[in-house]
């Protein structure tokens, strides 16, 4: 019997990537990336810093280019390798990532009537221009509708669903009003490729639904139309318009077209999964399991884990949302994260350019290796894009504590890299405090893969030993094995992931001298996170930037 791989579509913030996949062994034959051809990196930005959209366009072009790159990749390392021996496809794409469509399920920005209109564009993730209205839904939900609040960590994000629909009705109306609905990206993709975009055909992931527009089969699916109507009444009237099925990745999405068949190279007729967020299929392909929490480690983090939806979950304050379904079916999909972790480190590195030179990240690591927990007496902040888990609040900014006239930049660079480790701390303990326990973290993405001293400190940080995904492309890998579930070339995900999953055998282990400093250094955090990030704080903080020096000389010592 010839071999059968499946291929895993992932759409990133700057480009997307499609990745071949053996679905005997996890083996992966064959890559191909397409950067975003519109803006910025892919990324369409105005003079409003909180305002980041994309083109569909790209979209639709990168996946056409990427399969067809990867197919001819994969013919060259593959000895007698053919197209026909891809079985199915998977997708995964930022979130929430949503775009306004026509009565034919197609882009707004695909008309030439709004092709200039950057509201009728894709509101990528990181568009936090929806801040007030998210507040508003906050506030609303509150008073009317908690439950809807308690599945989403009791605060809906700005970086969500409604609050960016909301938005474009309040300031672009007439986008709204030309829109027969809304879909995700993670939606999209699947429907252009098996050309179920039309409303009667098409199918959402509640993955996306779940986490980011408080879809929950409790209450009957979205939001009620008189909580929405309570917003706006333009929004409850889009209640009935929103998708009517709404799926796991264990489901098919459609079958893909002759037309696409004939655009990449690919068989038509094979299965095109559900699809669903990026970091819940990095977490199938890093082998998430009860347990295990995995963090994608990119420009933000997210971090995922999974418990059996046989037994009642409580809701956890701050996190992004618990989802029954969103990442393995069967269990509950518990997501949190940090809105900036790559981002910090780039913003340092590429934007401020310390000794007014671009420096690598490569050369920062290496000095920064060099340094002592606590011993350049500085302390962070890790908000500098907002604060996702446990706070909640995009309108948090970044904080630098310490710095003297001899502050050098590897020692700013290490305390930004440690903001981002004590920001990963809190997340944890929020999980074990509402009785999520967390045995294994394990990480994937480029900076777990490239930056050793980031992996050391997170363990010595945590006091956990960091594991690393044996893959490099996890997001992409999930969707490969979801694309090899629908396609039966595995029972189940479990079958799935045994088979092509693994870990590296180098795993990072905490230091305990290095975590006796870190836990002094984050009780300061703690002190400096509740101050500004809390309304009930009431300590002093005059404490801390003596602590910190007090710390410093006994390290240096």
């Amino acid at each position: 019997m010839a071999t059968q791989y499946t291929i895993g579509l992932d759409y990133g913030t700057n480009s997307v990537r499609a990745l071949i996949v053996n679905v005997a062994n996890g083996a992966e034959v064959a890559a191909a990336v397409c950067t975003y051809s519109h803006g910025t990196q892919g990324v369409i930005l105005a003079r409003d810093p909180n305002l980041a959209r994309q083109h569909p366009l790209d979209y639709i072009n990168g996946a056409e280019i990427t399969i067809r790159q990867a197919l001819a990749a994969a013919k060259k390392s593959v000895k007698g390798f053919k197209a026909e021996q891809v079985v199915g496809i998977g997708v995964d794409t930022t979130g929430s990532t949503p775009l306004p469509v026509d009565v034919n399920g197609q882009p707004l920005a695909f008309s030439k009537k709004f092709a200039s209109n950057p509201a009728a564009l894709a509101w990528l993730w990181k568009d936090h221009t929806g801040i007030a209205e998210a507040a508003e839904i906050t506030s609303l939900a509150t008073k009317i509708r908690p439950q809807y609040l308690a599945k989403c960590g009791g605060t809906y994000s700005s970086e969500w669903f409604f609050s960016k629909i909301l938005k474009c009705l309040r300031t672009a109306p007439s986008v709204f009003n030309a829109a027969h609905s809304w879909i995700e990206l993670s939606d999209f993709v699947p429907a252009a490729l098996t050309g179920t975009l039309a409303p009667d055909q098409f199918t959402a992931g509640v993955c996306a639904a779940g986490h980011k527009a408080m879809f929950n089969e409790g209450w009957g699916g979205y939001p009620d139309v008189e909580f929405l109507s309570k917003l706006d009444p333009k929004l409850g009237a889009l209640r009935a318009r929103l998708p009517k099925k709404v799926r796991a990745v264990d489901t098919a999405a459609g079958k893909l077209t002759v037309a696409w068949a004939k655009q990449t190279g690919l068989k038509a007729g094979i299965p095109v999964a559900v699809g669903a967020f990026d970091a819940h299929t990095g977490a199938i392909g890093a082998g998430v399991k009860p347990g295990t929490l995995v963090k994608i480690i990119g420009t933000s983090t997210c971090d995922i884990s999974v418990k059996l939806n046989t037994k009642k979950l409580a809701d956890v304050p701050g996190v992004c949302g618990i989802v029954d379904g969103s990442v393995l079916p069967g269990y509950f999909g518990i997501e949190a994260g940090q809105s900036a972790v790559g981002d910090i480190f780039n913003w340092w590195v590429n934007y401020i350019q310390p000794h007014g030179e671009k420096l690598s990240h490569k050369a920062l690591d290496a000095e920064a290796l060099n340094l002592k927990p606590g011993e350049s007496g500085l302390l962070a902040l890790d908000w500098n894009n907002g604060n996702r888990t446990i706070l909640v609040d995009q309108q948090l900014t970044g904080l630098l504590v310490g710095q003297t006239l001899y502050t050098t930049p590897a020692e700013v660079y290490r305390a930004l890299i440690e903001a981002t480790a004590y920001g990963a701390l809190t997340i944890i303990n929020r999980f074990e405090e509402y009785g999520v326990k967390i045995d294994e973290v394990v990480n994937c993405g480029g900076i777990a893969e490239k930056s050793a001293i980031t992996m050391q400190i997170y363990a010595d940080v945590t006091g956990r030993p960091m594991k690393i995904s044996r893959s490099a492309q996890t997001c992409a890998l999930g969707s490969a094995i979801a694309a090899a579930v629908i396609a039966g070339a595995h029972k189940d995900f479990a079958a799935a992931q045994k088979k092509m999953t693994g870990l590296k055998p180098k795993v990072y282990r905490p230091n305990p001298k290095a975590h006796a400093v870190y836990k002094e250094l984050y009780s300061l955090y703690k002190e400096l996170h509740d101050a500004f990030g809390t309304q009930n704080w009431n300590g002093n903080l005059y404490g801390v930037m003596k602590s910190l020096i007090e710390i410093r000389s006994r390290v240096r010592k």
